[in-house]
């Protein structure tokens, strides 16, 4: 496969990224798997995946340590995300969260900022956290994550929550709930979503008609189940991997060229939604 250009999705603010990014789940567990790590991520920087997706909650902010490795010397190429527990997403402890998040990272802005997902503190309360690390300069822009439509249109009603720029949720071939109404709603107001899970944890790459449409493209089922989600508008698509190798082949999906009666296919295998569901989480 040639190294197509990876395709990019603009956050409201008018910062463009790659579409197709790297995630950090599980990483910073096991000091023996560091080196890795580092290496894999340094690997899709490389290869214009500069896109980096952690949270404090990954490794209990071991995560964070190894992007922060990762990204020494390289911090102007890339655009990180994390994300604050909801138990911490007071407006004083937004604030603090953050700022540990940025010490681990050993940087002094992060990129976006998402609420890993709902609590008990006051949509308000964190919003206004946010902005304040905004306007400081610690971060540049802030988001949510695992948020339904609902949540969505009640973050709107909340002052400043009109400055959401992203929603990262569970999406892949065998989880598009999101299709029917969630997503449609990002997408018509220009708010980016971010796809977690993209290959449900390699669950489904053993789903024969994946395997089938694949090879016909000379590919991975992983390759083309990326493919499928960079179809989508707005969609950035954030693989884990801490193989080297594998992050090669997760940047060669956007050469994939399927025919219209191969997505059919793909999708009479694993059927789009036919009404509302609630939204998915792991």
């Amino acid at each position: 496969m040639q190294d197509d250009p990876i395709p990019s999705v603009r956050f409201p603010n008018g910062i463009d990224v790659p579409a197709l990014g790297q995630g950090t789940w599980a990483m910073g567990e096991d000091a023996g798997d560091a080196r890795a790590e580092i290496d894999s991520l340094r690997a899709g920087i490389d290869l214009g995946m500069t896109l980096i997706d952690t949270a404090e909650m990954y490794g209990d902010g071991g995560a964070e340590e190894i992007v922060g490795q990762a990204i020494t010397g390289r911090r102007d190429e890339v655009f990180i995300v994390s994300k604050v527990y909801p138990w911490n997403a007071s407006l004083k402890g937004t604030i603090e969260a953050c700022e540990h998040s940025l010490e681990r990272l050993g940087t002094d802005r992060i990129d976006l900022y998402l609420l890993h997902w709902r609590g008990n503190y006051p949509l308000a309360e964190t919003v206004a956290g946010f902005e304040m690390l905004k306007a400081s300069g610690k971060i540049s822009a802030w988001g949510v994550s695992n948020f339904d439509t609902d949540d969505m249109q009640e973050l709107l009603a909340v002052p400043d929550g009109a400055n959401v720029a992203a929603n990262q949720v569970l999406y892949n071939l065998s989880r598009r709930g999101i299709e029917y109404d969630l997503l449609p709603w990002c997408q018509s107001r220009g708010v980016p979503v971010m796809a977690y899970s993209p290959i449900e944890q390699g669950h489904i790459l053993h789903n024969a008609e994946l395997i089938r449409i694949a090879k016909a493209y000379q590919a991975t089922p992983a390759q083309l189940a990326l493919a499928f989600l960079l179809k989508r508008d707005g969609v950035i698509v954030i693989p884990k991997t801490s193989n080297a190798g594998r992050v090669r082949e997760n940047r060669d999906c956007v050469s994939l060229d399927v025919t219209d009666e191969d997505w059919q296919s793909l999708d009479a295998a694993f059927p789009p939604p036919a009404k509302k569901k609630p939204l998915e989480m792991l």
